[in-house]
């Protein structure tokens, strides 16, 4: 049993999902998406696929805009094998935006993949509020979810971003209210608690910036699809798996929750 990890010209956290992968405990073969386009490779040999982290073909019409019109264009069909048998799927940063912007997230009820999702979908990643490149630690909590990927989750945890476009957003109040209701909120922004060391937090309605990096509609930092399968977040959890003695309690501690999220979806690719 092997991951993919998925590459594309300008995609550079790739090297860092298959790292975590095999501390997750499973092999990862970093494949590149003209492989897959040449039928050398194929997603049907491989029990976990990872879009990774980057700035897929420099992006061009937006950030994972040009990558998602490709996966739905030339890989559709073993897309929707994949997904029809549940095999999990996670898109981080950049992945996140070619998640959202192919419509695979938010996704549809059934759980299908649409070809039609590309011009339909009801939410985007877009440009930070403040308008400037994140790259910093923020506070993370998982929320009540049907996501697969953070059971066993509970306390807030650490982890870094790095993003220009990660304000998550709708049009429509309803689409917003839905997902919440859908238990499709994986992941929310936190505010910490004043004058604490560890990673206790604070929740409220509208976490403000610097808490919330880009401020994204219910501070949301990560969703997932109908059947909890598929993960979209933007915070690199593949960066904070590897503790250092120099770090505080909370962030050790933090590497644990972080690398959690890939045991979880390992472990469910292989017993699957």
């Amino acid at each position: 049993m092997k991951a993919l990890v998925l590459h594309a010209t300008g995609i550079n956290r790739d090297l860092d999902a298959k790292i975590a992968l095999e501390m997750a405990g499973l092999d990862a073969d970093i494949v590149h998406i003209n492989e897959l386009k040449a039928k050398e490779k194929s997603l049907k040999d491989y029990c976990l696929l990872v879009i990774p982290g980057g700035f897929s073909y420099a992006d061009s019409l937006g950030a994972g805009t040009l990558f998602a019109f490709e996966l739905l264009h030339y890989l559709f069909d073993e897309l929707n094998e994949f997904v029809y048998k549940r095999k999990p799927i996670i898109g981080i940063c950049n992945g996140f935006q070619v998640l959202i912007k192919s419509g695979i997230l938010p996704g549809n009820a059934d759980g299908k993949i649409s070809q039609n999702s590309y011009q339909n979908r009801l939410v985007t990643l877009t440009k930070n509020k403040m308008e400037r490149f994140e790259c910093r630690d923020v506070l993370l909590q998982c929320e009540d979810s049907k996501c697969i990927w953070t059971c066993g989750i509970t306390k807030p945890f650490l982890c870094p971003v790095a993003h220009g476009e990660g304000r998550f957003c709708s049009s429509s109040k309803q689409v917003l209210d839905n997902l919440a209701l859908n238990e499709q909120v994986v992941l929310k922004y936190a505010t910490k608690k004043a004058d604490k060391g560890d990673c206790d937090a604070v929740f409220k309605e509208n976490v403000e910036y610097p808490d919330n990096p880009n401020a994204s509609s219910l501070n949301i930092a990560g969703i997932c699809d109908s059947t909890g399968l598929i993960l979209g977040l933007m915070p690199h959890t593949e960066n904070n798996i590897i503790k250092r003695k120099v770090d505080t309690k909370a962030r050790q501690l933090s590497c644990d929750s972080c690398l959690a999220i890939w045991k979880n979806g390992v472990n469910y690719a292989k017993n699957s």
